[in-house]
């Protein structure tokens, strides 16, 4: 990763550009093509460097409700259920933990009663009863901006 990239990964952090033509917008600021833009932001996907790129909604304030929810999977069949928790676009993180209950997953729909429904058909699809359903009380936002600077 050079430091063109370093720059890249700074702007798109924060204050991401809301046009037509976001990367157009970013690369005039750089200095290069919006075709280079895309290209290495593609390249560092692809290098595990980003994971994931997309807005972030203050969920409670458009009407959504949220949980946590926690499953005893069995091991050979992680990938299987990661499958299907992940195919619900209100699944919004879903991660392993070293734990009885090893995988933990945040879900937002527009109410309560979507959520039973929703971990109700993820109890059906999967095959597992034994799901802990953790609803949020209290909200924390946690604003991580990795500043990369330049190596010494």
């Amino acid at each position: 990763m050079d430091q063109l990239d370093k720059d890249i990964l700074n702007r798109i952090q924060r204050d991401f550009p809301i046009s037509s033509r976001p990367y157009l917008e970013i690369a005039s600021q750089l200095g290069i093509s919006e075709e280079e833009i895309i290209s290495r932001i593609k390249d560092l996907k692809e290098a595990g460097l980003i994971r994931r790129m997309g807005g972030i909604f203050d969920s409670k304030k458009l009407g959504y409700t949220s949980t946590l929810c926690a499953l005893k999977v069995p091991e050979d069949r992680i990938d299987e259920v990661a499958e299907v928790i992940n195919s619900y676009p209100g699944v919004t993180h879903n991660y392993l933990r070293n734990h009885q209950y090893n995988m933990w997953f945040t879900y937002i729909a527009p109410s309560e009663e979507a959520i039973r429904v929703g971990l109700k058909e993820i109890k059906l699809k999967t095959h597992i009863d034994d799901l802990i359903n953790l609803p949020a009380t209290n909200f924390f936002k946690i604003n991580v901006n990795f500043k990369l600077k330049e190596e010494a």
